[in-house]
This record gives C-alpha cells, sequence and structure tokens, in this order.
C-alpha cells in the first residue's frame, strides 16, 4: 500500500500503524449492540466479508442474513428501521449502491427510514477482480439523493467515532469502508470527529490537500515529503463527510492557500473533487485547483496500491501534483 519512501515519512511522522476500518466497524457495532438490543445488523451474504463472525457469534438473534439478495436487503433494513431498530446494511459497496439504487432512493431516503447503508470494500478494495466489483460511482450516485448523509473515514478514530454517530443520528446514512490497513492519523483531540465537519490534519498555506477515506494518509504523507523536499507548507484536511460538506473548512483552504487539491478513491465525476470545486466556484473564487482519482477511463487492473499509484493517489503522485498545480499560473 505504501512505498519504502512513504513508510519512512510516516514513521518520522510518528504515526502508528492501524488495522482496517472494516475491522474497527465491526468490533464498534459489536459493543453497540451488546449495550442494545435494537441495534442490529443485516447482510447480504457479508458476514465474513464484514468482519461480522463474532457479531454472529455473541449475537446471533441481533443478525439477519438475507443471502444474494441486496434489494431485499435494503428492503428488509427499512423495515426494521420503520420499527425503531439501528439498522446497519452491510454489503459490498459495489453492489450494495448498484444493484439497490431503487430501493435505498425510495426505501430509505424517500421514506425517511434511518437506515445505516455500509458499504465495504469500497474503491479499488478488491483489486484485482477488476471494474465489476469497483465502487468508483457510489459518491456520484448517493450525492444526487436527498436526505442521506455519506460518511468516509480515513481511520480508524473516524470509523469508531462515525459508527457511534450514525447510530445515534436517527436519519439514513451511507458509511464507506475499505479494507488496507491504515495509519492513525493525528488530530483526534485538536480536531475532533463530528458529523458534517471537516477535520484540519495539518496546516499550512501553499497547497491545501482535501481528502476523504482512504486518500487521506497519502495526502497527509505527500504534505510531510513537500515540507522536506520543497520547502512548502500544505494544509491537509480531512472530510469524513462527503455529504453534507463542510462548505467553511473548503472555502478557508480556497482563501487562504494558494492552490487546492482534493485526493479521492471514487471516479472524479460526480465525486469529492467536483463537489469542492461547486463550493469553490459559487464563491466566485479563483483558486488553482485539481482533483485526482480515478479518471474516466476503463481502470487498471492491479491491487489497490497498484491503482493508487498509477493515477498518482500516493504520496509521490500527490507531492508532484502539487508541484505541477503551483507551477502552472
Amino acid at each position: 500500500m505504501y512505498s519504502d519512501a512513504a513508510k519512512q515519512t510516516a514513521a518520522r511522522l510518528g504515526l502508528k500503524p492501524g488495522r482496517a476500518n472494516l475491522e474497527e466497524f465491526a468490533d464498534t457495532l459489536l459493543a453497540l449492540a451488546r449495550a442494545d438490543r435494537n441495534v442490529l445488523a443485516v447482510t447480504s451474504d457479508s458476514r465474513g466479508s464484514g468482519k461480522l463472525g463474532p457479531f454472529g457469534q455473541a449475537l446471533p438473534q441481533q443478525i439477519v442474513e438475507l443471502g444474494i439478495a441486496e434489494q431485499n436487503l435494503v428492503g428488509v433494513a427499512a423495515g426494521l428501521a420503520s420499527v425503531g431498530k439501528t439498522v446497519f446494511a452491510v454489503s459490498p459497496a459495489c453492489f450494495l449502491t448498484a444493484r439497490s439504487l431503487e430501493q435505498i432512493k425510495n426505501d430509505v431516503a424517500y421514506s425517511d427510514n434511518p437506515v445505516n447503508l455500509v458499504g465495504i470494500s469500497a474503491g479499488v478494495s478488491y483489486g484485482a477482480l477488476g471494474t465489476t466489483h469497483h465502487s468508483l460511482h457510489d459518491f456520484a450516485v448517493l450525492r444526487a439523493i436527498n436526505n442521506l448523509t455519506i460518511v468516509v473515514p480515513a481511520d480508524n478514530y473516524e470509523t469508531r467515532e462515525a459508527v457511534r454517530a450514525a447510530a445515534a443520528h436517527g436519519k439514513p446514512a451511507y458509511l464507506r469502508f475499505g479494507k488496507a490497513a491504515l495509519y492513525t492519523l493525528p488530530g483526534e483531540v485538536t480536531a475532533p470527529f463530528a458529523l458534517g465537519k471537516a477535520r484540519v490534519l495539518r496546516e499550512g498555506n501553499d497547497v491545501a490537500f482535501l481528502a476523504t477515506g482512504e486518500t487521506v494518509i497519502h495526502a497527509l504523507l505527500a504534505a510531510a515529503h513537500l515540507e522536506t523536499t520543497a520547502n512548502l507548507q500544505c494544509r491537509v484536511v480531512s472530510l469524513p463527510t462527503l455529504k453534507p460538506l463542510d462548505p467553511t473548512a473548503v472555502l478557508a483552504a480556497a482563501r487562504e492557500c494558494r492552490a487546492v487539491i482534493t485526493a479521492e478513491e471514487h471516479m472524479v465525476n460526480g465525486g469529492l473533487g467536483e463537489a469542492v470545486a461547486g463550493v469553490i466556484a459559487q464563491a466566485g473564487l479563483g483558486t488553482r485547483f485539481k482533483i485526482v482519482g480515478i479518471p474516466d477511463e476503463y481502470t487498471v487492473t492491479g491491487s489497490q496500491a497498484d491503482i493508487f499509484r498509477h493515477y498518482g493517489i500516493s504520496m509521490e503522485g500527490l507531492a508532484q501534483t502539487a508541484r505541477e498545480v503551483l507551477r502552472s499560473t
């Protein structure tokens, strides 16, 4: 997932290795369900891939397995939520947000049933399985649906807090998790998690990296790399809530920094970058701006790390993009 240089930069920053957000999600959900019998997990043959085996063993009366039937998954979850259950509907993101889109729109969002839709193995986590198993469309389609909060945690801390917040939120939400083990990011105390709020992990006024999910660590490493190699002070902002976006943090970055670069594990169409661009453009700002993500093409096949490197979603790639953006006039 990380080059040797990136690992060295992480060590220099004192970042501690964590585990996959998906594992943190499963443990947090189990803790919530132990304390409240109304907390339910509903899966579509995803008990294993969703790390819910321990949940099922500990609380067999609080897990519903529907098999490979994602539309049924969302419909059943909506029904359970409508009678007061706190429901987490767990399925691979690529299938959950494509096969079940009509049910998400109508049974959950339109009907205002507070289902927590959990897209697992998101983005290009499935790597070499290819485009059929990549979820590079989910931000775009779900951003277009009213009454649906979209949360994309960047590390174990954001994951833990996001799951707790979703359980207490009482509104429809989509939580997106990948499979990679992640470093623990700084800022747990100085930049606490809250739905709808950005977290500033590093200050600076040269380039602002605005990132979400598993791309945030790469932006942080790129900022540290640029400080030592180019004497640039770069701001790094984690945007764990993609919808609603935090306009205050976005506009502050656009006004105070020489350039803004967004990074996301999603198609460049309809994702974080276009959401940020809309905020900046409607404010009438002429900030130098670049979206880094998966371009509108047939995606290369390989591991998540291979794909990230190929498209410049890495410490080295993001640092190079920053240099190029600053050179442009």
